[in-house]
C-alpha cells in the first residue's frame, strides 16, 4: 500500500470512529447501562473491613491457636439467596440478600496505607502531586445537584478531609458535614441576639464590598459558599436533623450511634440532599475500629454487629418508605484482610482482593459477585476495580461514567476508564 492510499485508509477509520463516539468521548456511552437511583448513601468503614470475616467468609481460622491457622475468625451462615453465604454476625444482612450485593472481587494494587486507600476508594484515582481529584461525593452532588434546592447535594456525617472533598470542582463540589447527629451541622443556626433583620442589615453592608469580587476567582467561590450557607440557615433545613420526630420503635431498632446517623441519612434523602457519606469509624467500638491489628480482631464481632443492624434497618426503612429503588447504598473501606494473622492474632492489609457493597437504588441484585480463591487471598473470577464500583455507582444514579469535567482546561473524565458492572442492571 502506497502513502497515499495508507493515509486515506487512516483518516477514513478515524473518521468513523469519530463518528461512533458520543460528545462525551466514549465509543460505548450508548451502550453504557443508566440506572433509575436518585439518592446515594455511602457507608464508610474506615480502617479495613475483613472481607474474609464479613461478606466472602472461608473456611474457619484460629487466631489464638499455636501456630495460628488462617481462615474466617466465625462460621458462615446461609442467606436468603441459594448459594450466598455471608458470617455469623450478618443474619439481618443475611435475610435480605436479594436487596444487595457484596461485590467480592474488589481490587487495587496501592501501597497498602490507610491515607493511600481511603483517598482511592473515595476519587478513583492516585494520589497526584499536579491535580487535586474530586470525591465521588462531589461529583454526584455536582453533576446532579440537590433534589431540592433548600438542602445541600452532599452531606457528611463524620470528619471532613480532602479525600471527601472537592478537589479541582472547587467549593461549588464541597459538603456540609456533621459529626452530631442530634445538632445537626454546625454554623447554620443564628445565634439567638441575631435576629432575621440583623443579618439581612449585615448582608446590605457587605453587598458593596461582594460587588468589587473579580468573576472566577476563590473569592468568589467563597461568596457562593457563603451565600448557600445563609440560605440553609434557619428552621427549615435544620427540622431535618430532629431525630426525636421519628417513632421510637425506629430509632432503637436503627440502634446506636451509627445506626442513628443511618436514620438521619434516610431522612436527608427524602430531603432531598443528593449524596450522603456516613462513617462508622469514629468511636471504636471494639479498640481498633476496622483496622483489626492484634487485639482489635478479638471484638470484631461489635462492629459486624451494630453495621448488621444499621444496615438491615435502613435497608427495610427505605423499603417501607418506599424508596428503596430510588436510593442506592454503597459500602466502601479501603483495603481488605489477609487470612493469615500477625503475632498477636490480628489481621494486615490487603488490597488486592476485598470486597465492597451496593444495596437497593433499582438494581438487580444477588447476594454476591464475583469469586475468590479459598481463603479469599486472590481473585478467580470477575474481578472488578475501584473505577468500575465508581462506574456502576455514577451509572445507577443516571450518570455517564465516560463524562468528563475539567480541571481548567484540561479534560478529566469522571471515572479511570471504568465499566459499570453490567450484571446489576436489568
Amino acid at each position: 500500500m502506497d502513502r497515499r492510499s495508507f493515509l486515506m485508509k487512516s483518516g477514513a477509520l478515524a473518521g468513523a470512529a469519530v463518528a461512533g463516539r458520543t460528545a462525551l468521548g466514549s465509543p460505548d456511552a450508548a451502550q453504557m447501562p443508566r440506572g433509575k437511583a436518585e439518592h446515594v448513601i455511602f457507608l464508610w468503614l474506615g480502617g479495613g473491613m475483613s472481607q474474609i470475616d464479613t461478606f466472602d467468609p472461608k473456611r474457619r481460622g484460629n487466631s489464638k491457636a499455636s501456630p495460628k491457622v488462617a481462615g474466617s475468625e466465625y462460621a458462615m451462615i446461609d442467606t436468603i439467596v441459594p448459594g450466598v453465604q455471608f458470617c455469623e454476625h450478618l443474619p439481618r444482612a443475611a435475610k435480605l440478600a436479594d436487596r444487595l450485593t457484596a461485590i467480592r472481587t474488589i481490587n487495587h494494587h496501592l501501597v497498602d496505607e490507610h491515607a493511600f486507600g481511603t483517598n482511592f476508594v473515595h476519587t478513583g484515582r492516585l494520589i497526584s502531586g499536579s491535580i487535586t481529584y474530586p470525591s465521588i461525593g462531589s461529583i454526584v452532588g455536582h453533576l446532579r445537584g440537590p433534589a431540592n434546592p433548600d438542602v445541600p447535594a452532599y452531606m457528611l456525617i463524620g470528619y471532613p478531609n480532602v479525600s471527601r472533598g472537592p478537589g479541582f470542582l472547587g467549593s461549588k463540589g464541597g459538603f456540609v458535614y456533621l459529626v452530631d447527629t442530634e445538632s445537626g451541622p454546625a454554623g447554620f443556626s443564628r445565634p439567638d441576639d441575631v435576629t432575621a433583620a440583623r443579618a439581612e442589615r449585615r448582608r446590605r453592608l457587605l453587598e458593596p464590598l461582594a460587588e468589587r469580587v473579580p468573576q472566577g476567582s476563590v473569592m468568589e467561590q467563597y461568596q457562593a459558599a457563603q451565600a448557600d450557607a445563609m440560605r440553609l440557615a434557619g428552621p427549615d433545613f435544620m427540622r431535618h436533623f430532629r431525630l426525636d420526630d421519628e417513632p421510637a420503635d425506629l430509632r432503637n431498632a436503627y440502634g446506636g450511634e451509627f445506626g442513628q446517623r443511618c436514620l438521619l441519612a434516610r431522612r436527608l434523602v427524602q430531603a432531598g440532599v443528593r449524596f450522603i457519606e456516613v462513617s462508622h469509624n469514629l468511636n471504636f467500638i471494639n479498640g481498633t475500629g476496622w483496622d483489626t491489628h492484634n487485639e482489635g480482631q478479638q471484638n470484631q464481632h461489635i462492629l459486624i454487629d451494630e453495621l448488621d443492624i444499621a444496615l438491615s434497618t435502613l435497608i427495610t426503612d427505605l423499603e417501607q418508605q418506599g424508596i428503596l429503588d430510588k436510593t442506592l447504598i454503597a459500602i466502601g473501606t479501603e483495603f481488605g484482610r489477609p487470612a493469615a494473622y500477625d503475632g498477636r492474632g490480628g489481621r494486615g492489609h490487603q488490597g488486592t482482593c476485598f470486597s465492597l457493597v451496593l444495596a437497593g437504588g433499582g438494581l438487580k441484585h444477588q447476594g454476591a459477585l464475583g469469586v475468590t480463591d479459598e481463603l479469599s487471598k486472590k481473585i478467580v473470577e470477575r474481578p472488578v476495580s475501584i473505577p468500575d464500583f465508581h462506574a456502576t455507582i455514577h451509572a445507577a444514579i443516571g450518570i455517564d461514567p465516560t463524562h468528563e469535567l475539567y480541571d481548567g482546561s484540561r479534560p478529566v473524565p469522571i471515572t479511570d476508564g471504568g465499566q459499570p458492572v453490567a450484571e446489576l442492571f436489568a
